[in-house]
């Protein structure tokens, strides 16, 4: 955690005990559908406790909730009643209840955004980043603004990794602006330079609360391959884990101990508890563990086998190894894969996952109705497309190859980024394929004008101007 920057101002103990009654009865009305009342109580318990973070996802949940089942915006009249606060928190707070009853808003969270940083609730702006990120960057037409606007609330609680990823989406927009370039370089060495990280778990108001425990959390947390360091963390949590074999954080702590170490006999162990810890609760999340520690294994024997072909690119031998394991690990992990899907049938990046994996071992016309389905969440949208059309054109499928890949190319709103320039590629493929050779010929074009050595387009472009 960073060092909590000036301004941040912590709500006493005692404020934030008041609030959760308000929150309580906030939840208890939104499970019987009363989501009005809900919202109001929710609100009551932001006058006192303003960054609680919890409470703003669960009323960003109940107000979703309530969006799904028809519920209206509020009207002229409730809106100019509401004005401005006569401070920060009360104006932050009215900023809330207008993005409640309109949660996809995104002019409503950049003024929740900017009166939260004003206010010292810095922990609100690290809640609602993310959030104003995604939405400006799923709309159709992104602001630019919005984007540099949530740069320098990041920028401003020097929280460097958060604002270069902003000013990157920013630099999408408009990517031949010099003063977004050289702030993205400085943002870079900044964040290079300072390895205090918010993202990298807790909050401000942890901070402020367990300033005494941070040193040890963060050595915890540390890249740490010192073995005595780490043989003495893992005896600790064998301990824990002894004392209480049944308790599921013992469990885990020790299961993140062992695997940070990245020996294969200390991930060993970490399955052998996993697997106790199923075979007694058949609980999925223990099994799901063990997946993650077999396939991080697996990846850090491909890497070994690519580097030692990188070292020995002619050695027939050497290269036959290396696609034969590729073959066996991408198959491990589509059934592994498919596995979570089976157990996690809400969770959409698991089933992007499987058709990848379909899609690499040429299994296409198993893949194109996940990919199909996987497109129809927003956060997978464009991903899913262009690897839906590339399926289509393995297959054959020309017609509808070209389609969906124009499709997405006339809906994606940034130009020049590695996206865009797939999406052209294969739709230039696709058209070559069909033999519409102009079509195809502009298409390659768009990319070679993006990026003049992206994979074979120069070659693609004079062969075809050839024919």
């Amino acid at each position: 955690m960073a060092e909590v920057p000036q301004g941040y101002q912590n709500v006493p103990e005692e404020d934030q005990k008041k609030a959760k009654v308000f929150f309580d009865y906030g939840t208890s009305a939104a499970a019987t559908g009363n989501y009005e009342y809900a919202i109001e109580m929710y609100l009551q318990g932001l006058m006192l406790d303003p960054d609680a973070t919890d409470a703003h996802q669960r009323l960003r949940d109940i107000s979703l909730k309530r969006k799904a089942s028809g519920g209206k915006d509020l009207g002229f009249m409730e809106k100019m009643k509401l004005g401005k606060g006569k401070e920060d928190r009360e104006s932050m707070v009215n900023f809330i209840k207008l993005l409640s009853y309109d949660p996809g808003n995104t002019d409503r969270m950049i003024s929740i955004l900017q009166t939260a940083l004003r206010a010292g609730f810095y922990d609100t702006v690290m809640w609602l980043g993310p959030i104003l990120q995604k939405a400006n960057a799923d709309d159709k037409k992104p602001d630019f603004n919005k984007f540099v606007t949530l740069k320098d609330a990041y920028k401003g609680l020097k929280q460097w990794k958060l604002a270069t990823d902003a000013c990157t989406y920013a630099l999408r927009l408009r990517p031949d602006d010099m003063e977004m370039q050289t702030e993205m370089k400085n943002l870079g060495a900044q964040h290079t330079m300072d390895s205090g990280n918010y993202g990298s778990g807790g909050s401000f108001r942890d901070s402020v609360k367990d300033m005494a425990g941070q040193a040890k959390l963060m050595a915890g947390d540390k890249d740490i391959r010192n073995v005595d360091v780490m043989a003495a963390l893992i005896a600790d949590a064998e301990a824990e884990y002894a004392r209480e074999p049944n308790e599921p954080g013992k469990i885990m702590k020790l299961v993140e101990t062992l695997v940070k170490s990245e020996s294969p006999d200390y991930e060993n162990r970490a399955i052998e508890v996993l697997d106790e810890a199923y075979q007694r609760t058949k609980q999925f999340r223990f099994r799901h563990n063990i997946g993650k520690i077999k396939m991080a294994q697996m990846s850090r024997m491909e890497r070994s086998l690519r580097t030692n072909l990188q070292a020995n690119p002619a050695d027939p031998t050497v290269r036959a190894q290396y696609a034969q394991y590729l073959q066996e690990k991408t198959q491990e992990e589509l059934t592994e894969l498919q596995l979570w899907v089976e157990n996690y049938p809400t969770e959409t990046g698991y089933r992007m996952e499987v058709a990848k994996r379909m899609f690499d071992l040429r299994m296409y016309g198993e893949s194109i109705p996940i990919f199909q389905q996987a497109r129809n969440d927003p956060k997978y949208r464009i991903d899913a497309g262009i690897f839906l059309g590339r399926a289509f054109l393995a297959a054959e499928f020309l017609e509808e190859a070209i389609d969906t890949l124009k499709a997405i190319i006339d809906d994606y709103q940034v130009k020049g980024d590695n996206r865009s320039k797939e999406m052209n590629y294969w739709y230039g493929r696709a058209l070559e394929q069909k033999g519409d050779i102009q079509a195809a010929i502009k298409a390659f074009s768009q990319v070679a004008m993006m990026e003049f050595n992206y994979r074979d387009v120069q070659g693609r472009i004079k062969k075809l101007r050839a024919s």
